[in-house]
């Protein structure tokens, strides 16, 4: 366990204020405000947080303090928190602590080598799609059609794992969506008209 002025997230004044209080009705004056990644939901990432005693801090998290908040990360949810904000929500009848995060569960598609591109753009959408985007997505049972090309913009549908996945919109906009616009500059957008709601099997 490190004590270290490098701080991954950032809180805000009011969920500092919030937190301190909430803690001081604790009665305890060493716990630590624990934060930790403990899944991946539809939204995105899934957090826990919890006040624990020193004691029960694993070696190998990472330590930070805020004020007067000492702030423990779990090792594996670092990277992945790097950057975000613990804020105050006051959205809703009640107000909350929120987690705002820069990251993604972004399952990456991890194409293949460089690719050469011919015909009209639509051809090369098609051929993008059939030799590097489909072969990724296939392992999570899902596969991109080309619905159609409409100037500059490219209309796609999401079919099999990623039908109904509360990660579709992350895999298209980070994955397929910067793979076209990449390598096809006679496209500009990128359009999903996939209908989830008829999602049954969803990967994730």
């Amino acid at each position: 366990m490190t004590d270290t002025d490098t701080l991954v997230v950032d809180i805000t004044a009011e969920a500092l204020e919030k937190i301190l209080e909430l803690r001081a009705a604790e009665a305890i004056d060493d716990l630590y405000l624990a934060l930790r990644i403990s899944g991946v939901g539809a939204n995105g990432y899934v957090y826990e947080t919890a006040f624990l005693r020193g004691d029960d801090l694993s070696p190998v998290d990472h330590v930070e303090r805020h004020g007067d908040l000492p702030v423990s990360i779990a090792a594996g949810s670092v990277e992945d928190l790097r950057g975000a904000v613990l804020d105050l929500s006051t959205a809703g009848p009640s107000v909350g602590l929120v987690i705002r995060n820069p990251n993604t569960p972004s399952p990456g598609l991890g194409l293949g080598g460089e690719i050469e591109l011919s015909g009209t753009p639509e051809e090369k959408v098609r051929q993008l799609l059939a030799e590097q985007i489909n072969p990724a997505i296939a392992s999570h049972g899902g596969i991109a059609n080309l619905v159609a090309v409409d100037g500059s913009k490219a209309i796609l549908e999401l079919g099999g794992g990623c039908q109904g996945c509360g990660l579709a919109a992350v895999t298209l906009q980070d994955g397929i969506e910067k793979a076209i616009l990449d390598l096809i500059p006679e496209i500009t957008e990128v359009i999903d008209a996939t209908d989830h709601s008829m999602g049954a099997n969803p990967y994730f």
